[in-house]
């Protein structure tokens, strides 16, 4: 914005006031008349153009969100894309169940749990709170309190698919591998959520791998895959455990399937990196690092 500041409204403003107070003539008055009205049309259009650049804002907030959709999987589950159907209320919840998922969005996780505890300090009921308030725990490595969270979710919604795969998945950080199989497993049966059910195969596929149980990791990774092709972190996960089964040849295969599917993304520069390793005679570590 290049046009007059705040503080330039504020001056002109202080100058037709003191000249209102001392108009003493016809001449005066109406003066005094057109810089007011000249004042609230430049104000006005000041105004539109806030508004234009404040709307045009959600498309960098957008554009950040699709940047870390991305991003290492290992960070866990990935916030739906669109904001959370809040339901309006008169004592203020809506605005700060709105404002927690902005943050979230921006991985401001410490500030997004503060709003959302403040959102459910004033409806105690609200599930969408209560299921953003865990996402925000889990992405902080609040593993406990974010498992304590999701789990008042699902006492309430027992189907709610993606607060349960969010269990697996803390469960897996918590190397809980029994209650981990038993969600993601529970959230595949459901299937009532492609995105948790997407998810809840990689996750399975992580436990296995974990638990180095190498041909049931490759199941998993290779449904996740049928689910969805382009997630190219289950390319890299697949090679893994197909390498550390002894499997070199499909390893080699799968990491570059990843990397040509996106070469531009996190997980397709990783296969690419399995790839020069192996080429340079390096050896894959068996576990994978944090």
């Amino acid at each position: 914005m290049t046009g007059p500041t705040a503080a330039d409204f504020r001056r002109r403003y202080a100058d037709i006031q003191a000249r209102l107070s001392a108009a003493s003539t016809a001449a005066d008055r109406e003066s005094v008349k057109r810089d007011i009205i000249t004042l609230f049309k430049d104000v006005d259009a000041a105004l539109v153009e806030m508004g234009q650049i404040k709307e045009s804002i959600r498309t960098l907030v957008d554009g950040y969100k699709q940047t870390m959709a991305a991003a290492d999987a290992s960070a866990g589950p990935r916030l739906p894309g669109s904001a959370p159907a809040v339901h309006a209320d008169h004592i203020g919840a809506s605005t700060f169940i709105e404002k927690g998922w902005s943050l979230i969005s921006l991985g401001e996780y410490a500030s997004a749990i503060q709003v959302l505890e403040k959102a459910l300090a004033l409806s105690p009921d609200a599930t969408e709170a209560q299921s953003l308030l865990g996402w925000a725990q889990m992405h902080a490595e609040q593993y406990d309190e974010a498992l304590a969270t999701f789990s008042r979710v699902l006492m309430r919604e027992p189907s709610n698919a993606l607060a349960r795969i969010n269990v697996g998945y803390i469960c897996l950080k918590k190397r809980i591998f029994g209650e981990a199989i038993e969600h993601l497993s529970r959230a595949i049966r459901l299937d009532n959520d492609r995105k948790a059910t997407l998810y809840a195969h990689f996750y399975l596929g992580l436990v296995y791998l974990e638990r180095e149980m190498y041909v049931d990791a490759e199941s998993f990774f290779r449904k996740t895959l049928a689910l969805g092709p382009n997630m190219i972190e289950a390319w890299y996960e697949l090679g893994r455990a197909q390498w550390l089964a002894d499997d070199r040849d499909g390893a080699l295969e799968s990491w570059g399937e990843g990397w040509r599917a996106n070469r531009l993304s996190p997980h397709g520069k990783r296969c690419k990196e399995m790839l020069d390793l192996i080429a340079s005679g390096g050896d894959i570590p068996r576990r994978q690092s944090a």
